[in-house]
């Protein structure tokens, strides 16, 4: 199996490769961090992974992109999964006041996204097959009055992904919008965490299985999938007087 990881280095990235390398997978890892990347290159061999490269590159730059994906599709040969993790978290309440804050959420998360979407679906067009995985959020599911700018960048993707796998239906591509609730990583360091929070370990195994059973959309854990399912029927007259 070959791998491709956009975000590696991120909690979630660095627990799904993990699970990857006990299968004997092939990587191609893309990150900013040149150090943790090398880093994680040893890591992945020592778990049992047949082969590891990388590239060091700030994924805002869009122009490179297609770059990175040829790249990806030399050393690999064939790309078997490709899974998009990379993003930013804000200041929330800066988000709310600041365009140039707001606007550096939506290219992260959305845009940049948007962009390697693109060349990924010509590149596995033309290959006739793969899996594409992103994470979303389930902060799209319904824009909330604490952090709706994060949530919008995650819905835009989440939108553009359900059109994009109808597009690839005939072509052989799995598209996979995974949706993680409240995960305990770095990103999240300075939040309070409860009972709702799960392990970067505990989602990437949610992940996994998604890829693996080639799902549209999954909520991981499962549990979020009933949560959302609750947020988006509460009436707005209540939902807008939520602080959650």
């Amino acid at each position: 199996m070959n791998v491709l990881i956009i975000g590696a280095t991120s909690a979630i990235g660095k627990a799904s490769a993990r699970l990857y390398a006990s299968r004997s997978a092939a990587f191609f890892l893309v990150a900013r961090d040149t150090k943790r990347l090398h880093e994680m290159e040893l890591d992945l061999k020592i778990r049992g992974a047949t082969s590891v490269e990388s590239d060091s590159r700030d994924l805002l730059q869009c122009d490179q992109h297609e770059d990175i994906i040829d790249s990806a599709m030399v050393q690999l040969g064939t790309v078997d999964v490709v899974l998009i993790c990379h993003g930013v978290l804000p200041d929330l309440e800066q988000a709310e006041v600041d365009f140039e804050t707001a606007r550096q959420v939506l290219e992260v998360n959305g845009l940049s996204v948007i962009s390697l979407l693109i060349i990924l679906a010509e590149k596995l067009k033309k290959q006739g097959s793969g899996r594409i995985a992103v994470l979303t959020s389930v902060a799209g599911d319904r824009g909330r009055r604490t952090n709706y700018t994060y949530g919008a960048s995650k819905a835009l993707v989440s939108t553009y992904l359900q059109g994009l796998r109808g597009n690839l239906l005939d072509h052989g591509i799995q598209i996979i919008d995974i949706r993680p609730g409240l995960v305990d990583s770095p990103m999240t360091a300075g939040f309070e965490k409860g009972l709702l929070w799960s392990s970067p370990e505990r989602v990437a195994r949610g992940i996994v299985k998604a890829i693996d059973r080639n799902r549209h959309t999954a909520y991981v854990p499962e549990y979020w999938r009933l949560i959302m399912l609750v947020v988006r029927y509460i009436p707005d007259f209540i939902f807008n007087r939520l602080r959650f």
